[in-house]
């Protein structure tokens, strides 16, 4: 037997120990009884979980695991990503809770799992084919299912004719049909790598493979689809198929939020759970793995571009300015408020730090009256903000903060130049190109840092990502360079405020 072979039935027998140690039946109940327990679980998913697999049900099952699990139900012809943050048990739920749940309501009748390899695709099929043969509660309520003779590991027949099929990427299907029986639904579970990522020809053939080999071996009423991965990647077989296929639906969760913290799956994971992640890793990788939000590789602004140092003095500085970028709403999918401080030495533009976040106006002022009170007395800096967002409410909250934390902002109002702002910020380019930028050191691990430099790389024609912290950064360094020195006459050039900037 091959070393693989052994290691997957090891796991094979783990699981089957697992299956085993489920919950246990009771002998002295009425056949009444157990109808009515086996009709109240094919229409109650969360009823089903909880009584057929006790030793996935540690915690509750969330509302997201339920809609999911009632539109695949409900629909025979259904293709759908469930594209949901790692840790919210997609190959539990798809390849074991639901698929058992539509074979108790005689709604499947031969599943190919798929997976990036043979041996991944049957490690994750093995899971269900282990339930079919120890689970007791299942065995109890419907009989014994293990066939000898046709009970390979990912490759199995129940008695009562139920097949399962384990495939690995790309390889031959037409083997796929036995006798009268075709695959009536598509699991694909774990597909995507970081190495596929980065092979964009690979990512095309395969999708190409499920379109015109996979999918077609499904043939009759029922056609099922399900395709569960998280979104880590800008790119993926999955983005592929959801652009060439817009119909077909994309139930998308997000494991919490990015502003408060709170877990999508509140009876498994607590407020600080995520928190925790973000200190550990970083907001950027945390997003993409638990809040399917990738890290956008740039385009038009690299990362090989941002030049880390040391900062100069602050009180050495020509002029500090900070820029805010204004948003009301706080919440996962508004914009962002976004302050970066910047300030201008000699012939260069230095990024001091920053505050982007999705968050009330209150915690982006508090977060810079923080700033401006660790400051020397010697260094002033210059608050500013687009005239467009002033209003009472505006107005209202930097008189709270300023009475708060006992400071005084002198914000300045901007009216914004009414040229499209991609072709705004895209002038940030020269800057870079030309070595004049340099960010803080201190600042390269900072989440915020990252999340704003984020932004500037997903910058790109008909981009669709938040823009705050890069637009904040191009009426910042437009406003500096008025103070910049010049080679000619080495004195300083001080822009005068025009008539639209107003005191506040």
């Amino acid at each position: 037997m091959r070393q693989q072979d052994k290691a997957a039935l090891k796991r094979y027998l783990e699981k089957l120990e697992r299956a085993k140690s489920g919950g246990q039946v009771n002998v002295d109940e009425s056949s009444k009884e157990q109808q009515e327990r086996i009709a109240r679980a094919k229409k109650d998913f969360k009823f089903m979980v909880q009584y057929y697999f006790p030793e996935y049900a540690e915690f509750e099952t969330p509302d997201f695991h339920i809609d999911f699990a009632k539109k695949v139900l409900k629909n025979r012809l259904i293709r759908i990503f469930a594209e949901w943050g790692r840790g919210l048990a997609k190959s539990v739920v798809i390849d074991v809770l639901l698929l058992f749940w539509l074979w108790i309501n005689d709604e499947v009748n031969y599943v190919v799992l798929v997976s990036i390899s043979n041996d991944k695709a049957v490690d994750l099929l093995s899971d269900i084919q282990a339930e079919f043969e120890g689970n007791q509660r299942i065995i109890h309520d419907f009989g014994e299912q293990k066939q000898y003779g046709s009970w390979e590991i990912g490759n199995f027949a129940t008695k009562n004719g139920f097949i399962g099929k384990a495939l690995g990427a790309g390889q031959p299907v037409r083997g796929l049909r036995k006798k009268n029986q075709r695959p009536d639904i598509i699991i694909v579970d774990d597909f995507e790598t970081k190495e596929l990522v980065k092979n964009p020809s690979r990512q095309l053939e395969y999708a190409k493979w499920f379109e015109t080999a996979l999918l077609p071996t499904m043939d009759g009423r029922k056609r099922r689809f399900l395709y569960a991965n998280n979104r880590f990647a800008p790119v993926m077989v999955q983005t592929i198929l959801q652009e060439r296929h817009p119909n077909w639906i994309i139930h998308r969760v997000n494991a919490y939020d990015e502003t408060t913290f709170k877990p999508t799956w509140s009876s498994k994971y607590d407020d600080e759970y995520y928190k925790v992640w973000e200190e550990d890793i970083g907001s950027l990788a945390a997003r993409a793995e638990f809040n399917n939000k990738p890290h956008t590789e740039g385009k038009i602004f690299k990362a090989e571009q941002i030049q880390w140092t040391k900062l100069p003095r602050l009180d050495h500085m020509k002029q500090i300015v900070g820029h805010w970028d204004i948003a009301y709403a706080g919440t996962a999918t508004a914009d962002y408020n976004a302050i970066r401080i910047w300030g201008a030495k000699d012939n260069q533009y230095y990024y001091i730090d920053g505050y982007v976040a999705q968050s009330k106006m209150k915690k982006a002022l508090d977060w810079a009256a923080d700033f401006q009170k660790l400051l020397p007395n010697s260094v002033i800096v210059t608050w500013r903000f687009e005239s467009q967002f002033w209003n009472d409410e505006v107005k209202r909250t930097i008189k709270e903060a300023e009475k708060r934390h006992k400071v005084k902002f002198n914000f300045i109002k901007v009216d914004t130049p009414k040229s499209n702002k991609y072709q705004r910020i895209l002038t940030l380019q020269a800057y870079y190109q030309n070595g004049r930028i340099y960010h803080n050191i201190k600042k390269k691990s900072h989440n915020m840092t990252q999340v704003g430099n984020a932004q500037l790389f997903g910058i790109e024609p008909r981009y669709k990502t938040h823009d705050d912290a890069p637009d904040a950064d191009q009426q910042a360094i437009i406003y500096l360079s008025e103070f910049i020195e010049t080679s000619s006459s080495k004195k300083p050039i001080v822009g005068k405020y025009s008539k639209s900037e107003n005191h506040f």
